[in-house]
C-alpha cells in the first residue's frame, strides 16, 4: 500500500475552457477496485468548500482495471485550487486518494 496518499503524478494544471477526464492507478493502494466515490473541494485558505456539483456535472465514476475513471472535470476558475478526493474499496478496504487541480486562464 501507498504510504502517501496524494497521487504519484502530483498537483495538475487545467484550463477553465477545458474538460479533462483524470483516471487514478489503483495498483499502488491493492488494485481491484471497486464503489468509486468522487468530491471535488475547492480549497480557500483553510478551508474546503464542496463543488463537485458545479465542477462534475456528472459525476459518476467508473471501473477500468485497476483504474477509477473520473467524470469530466471542468468548469474551473482560473488562480483557484481544487482539492479531488477519490475513494474505492480494495481487498476489503475503503481507501481514498487525491490529487490537486490549479484552474488556469
Amino acid at each position: 500500500m501507498a504510504t502517501k496518499r496524494e497521487v504519484k503524478e502530483g498537483q495538475q494544471f487545467q484550463g477553465v475552457d477545458e474538460s479533462i477526464v483524470y483516471r487514478i492507478d489503483t495498483s499502488g493502494f491493492g488494485g481491484t477496485p471497486s464503489s468509486p466515490v468522487v468530491t471535488v473541494y475547492e480549497l480557500r485558505g483553510d478551508n474546503k468548500h464542496d463543488v463537485t456539483s458545479v465542477v462534475m456535472s456528472t459525476n459518476s465514476p467508473s471501473i477500468n482495471g485497476d483504474y477509477v475513471v473520473l467524470s469530466h472535470l471542468n468548469t474551473l476558475t482560473a488562480n483557484r485550487t481544487y482539492r479531488v478526493e477519490v475513494k474505492f474499496t480494495s481487498g476489503g478496504n475503503v481507501l481514498e486518494c487525491w490529487f490537486e487541480v490549479v484552474g488556469e486562464e
